[in-house]
């Protein structure tokens, strides 16, 4: 077998007209996009074992997104000077990848992560959305009380069941630790909400705006989100943000790249992963 060599993606893309990462027949997808750009340039087939960090959802954005794939290494040796510049030139200008950086062969982009961090835009203005951020920002109808947003995520924080704000999937556990979930209003009055974990299931993280949100507009007592935690199956009280505010912002990777295979083998045993956004 010809030797070959593991790259690290690092992609960005507007989601909006996509069907989500994943491919899917006769759909749209990033992964579909991406594979057949390589295909096109490289020849069918020769990128192989392509691997995401987050399977973002239909219409969620990503500007920190990670993949990997495996090149033989002749051909990665032949075209590693000028295939991020002919990936640019091919590629529809909704997608970039931005590096491709060789790894050990133990690198996994999705079982290797020790975290993913989104964040989700959100707008209170009696005017809605700025036009030109209409595609990444979400207008809400009421005022929004950021003490009362931060107050409803800091009791979400932690490793709970988040089976309330998942849809659960066969065999795939919704236990999971969220490291940092806060708001803040940037100088232009929107409000962005952070959130951080280990790994995310199906909707969680919209679920988790969701409910945050009606927290803060005053529908919900701040309390209300965190109380959802004590139930273990999805709660029909939780209305899904609209994916468009959402965007995948960064994935972590243990900075010792001999701790790859560790983290991806401790991955692997703590949990089934499932859809992520």
């Amino acid at each position: 077998m010809d030797e070959r060599t593991r790259l690290r993606l690092d992609v960005s893309y507007d989601g909006t007209d996509f069907s989500g990462w994943a491919p899917q027949p006769a759909r749209r997808t990033v992964a579909g996009v991406l594979m057949q750009t390589l295909d096109l340039v490289l020849g069918a087939g020769t990128a192989t074992g392509l691997t995401v960090a987050g399977r973002t959802d239909a219409g969620v954005h990503a500007t920190g997104q990670v993949c990997h794939l495996d090149l033989p290494t002749a051909v990665w040796r032949e075209h590693e000077g000028r295939l991020l510049r002919r990936l640019a030139r091919l590629l529809p200008p909704d997608v970039r990848v931005r590096a491709m950086t060789e790894v050990p062969a133990d690198f996994d982009a999705r079982f290797s992560a020790t975290f993913r961090r989104y964040e989700y835009r959100v707008t209170d203005a009696p005017w809605g959305a700025e036009p030109l951020r209409r595609g990444d920002t979400l207008a809400w109808p009421k005022p929004l009380d950021l003490a009362a947003l931060n107050a409803a995520a800091a009791g979400l924080v932690g490793e709970h069941d988040f089976a309330a704000y998942c849809r659960r999937k066969e065999n795939a556990t919704t236990l999971r630790e969220v490291t940092r979930l806060d708001w803040r209003r940037d100088p232009d009055g929107i409000l962005v909400a952070t959130v951080q974990a280990d790994a995310f299931c199906q909707n969680m993280v919209r679920s988790l705006v969701g409910a945050m949100l009606v927290a803060g507009d005053g529908r919900r007592p701040v309390q209300w989100p965190a109380g959802l935690l004590t139930r273990r199956e999805r709660s029909s009280e939780v209305t899904v943000a609209p994916a468009h505010g959402l965007a995948l912002v960064a994935v972590g990777y243990p900075g010792d790249p001999a701790e790859y295979a560790r983290r991806a083998e401790e991955t692997r045993r703590l949990r089934v992963p499932v859809a992520e956004g």
